[in-house]
């Protein structure tokens, strides 16, 4: 009899909700295009409007102001642009200031050339160097444009949670436009567009518990607005045209929905991380917890075995029945040194295994867990 595989890797991608697959379904059974102004094409533009109207909720903006996309990597390509207006009027951003552990998406600078994409450093737990931030921006030459900052407002890897709102206080006092990247923070904490007082939110559908081929960009308005990336039907207000996947789109609403509702259960997820974090201590006494004592994921614990590579951990976690990973997954399943790691000051002699639940992770998942850890950590014992 086949062993029932543990799946903690959430962060990569959460499975998919029964709400979720259920809208999913009801829609696919819908023959229809949400813009034609028949009977089944109103039905269809129902869908998409009721989940713009969830999506909305789950991060207390305006309905009227999410953009949908085909996932975070468009929405990233899409806000990141030195061309935008404001009205009818155009206006320019002459550079891009990220994090260095932003995600890879968010670090190559969207449709921003290479140099005008300014890197800055962080501190050893992951947390934007304000500092860095305030004197970039004074010295940023307005003559040329003004500054876009887009940072992740919790980490993929680490899970650590940025200090939005300081950020962005800094950032609208330079004249700047602060792009957040919520993909791993939306529906694991809070995310209300008006208390981080960020202008623009970036959310992936998957990571929520909906289908993959889904995002949104969120804003505070639809003045201001990048230029567009494709163009053509007039779809999104004409932000991004092509017929909408309205399928995606009614499992992106339905996550989102349950993901807001989930929001009173943070408490369960901080409990497992605190459970998951105990194993690791009393499994591997000298391993590191990164960013420990920080404001971090409720979901998520990124940690070190001592002289252990991660990808040798990896494989043996696998062939145990248990899904982690060294933290992003969007390196088309390579396995290498964490960029994240390296900016945090750890260089390449370190790297990280991560674990990310959700709540359908069970008690029992998490004794497997520790399980797979203890078999390993006794294997190479013995080998020693």
């Amino acid at each position: 009899m086949a062993v029932r595989r543990v799946y903690l890797d959430h962060n990569a991608s959460a499975p998919l909700l029964p709400s979720a697959r259920e809208a999913i379904i009801a829609a696919l059974d819908l023959t229809a295009n949400a813009s034609s102004v028949h009977h089944e094409g109103r039905e269809a533009r129902r869908i998409v409007e009721a989940a713009r109207r969830d999506v909305a909720a789950l991060c207390n903006a305006k309905p009227e102001h999410v953009v949908f996309t085909s996932g975070a990597s468009e929405a990233v390509a899409l806000v990141l642009t030195p061309n935008w207006k404001m009205g009818r009027s155009p206006l320019t951003y002459s550079r891009l200031y990220v994090a260095a552990t932003d995600h890879s998406i968010v670090v190559g600078g969207g449709r921003f050339r290479p140099e005008q994409v300014v890197m800055l450093p962080v501190t050893a737990s992951g947390i934007l160097d304000l500092k860095a931030l305030a004197d970039a921006l004074a010295a940023h030459d307005k003559a040329e444009g003004l500054p876009l900052v887009a940072v992740h407002l919790a980490n993929n890897e680490s899970g650590i949670v940025q200090p939005a709102a300081k950020i962005a206080d800094i950032v609208h006092e330079a004249g700047g436009l602060l792009v957040l990247d919520s993909v791993q923070a939306g529906g694991r904490i809070s995310v209300d567009i008006s208390e981080l007082r960020a202008d623009f939110l970036i959310l992936a559908a998957h990571k929520l518990g909906g289908p993959k081929g889904a995002g949104a960009l969120v804003g505070t308005s639809d003045v201001l607005m990048p230029s567009p990336i494709a163009v053509g039907g007039g779809q999104e207000k004409g932000h991004r045209a092509g017929t909408e996947n309205y399928a995606a789109i009614a499992g992106f609403g339905a996550a989102a929905r349950e993901a807001l509702a989930n929001l009173a259960r943070a408490g369960e997820l901080l409990q497992r991380r605190e459970k998951i974090e105990q194993i690791v201590r009393e499994i591997v006494p000298d391993a590191i917890i990164f960013a420990e004592g920080e404001e971090r994921l409720p979901n998520t614990v990124f940690f070190s075995i001592p002289e252990v590579k991660a990808e040798t951990a990896l494989i043996a976690f696998d062939l145990a029945g248990v899904s982690i990973s060294a933290g992003s997954a969007c390196s088309s399943g390579k396995v290498g040194a964490s960029r994240v790691l390296k900016a945090m000051g750890f260089g390449d002699t370190i790297s990280g295994l991560r674990v990310s639940v959700g709540h359908q992770t069970t008690d029992e998942d998490i004794e497997r867990f520790a399980s797979a850890l203890r078999d390993f950590v006794g294997r190479r014992k013995s080998a020693a």
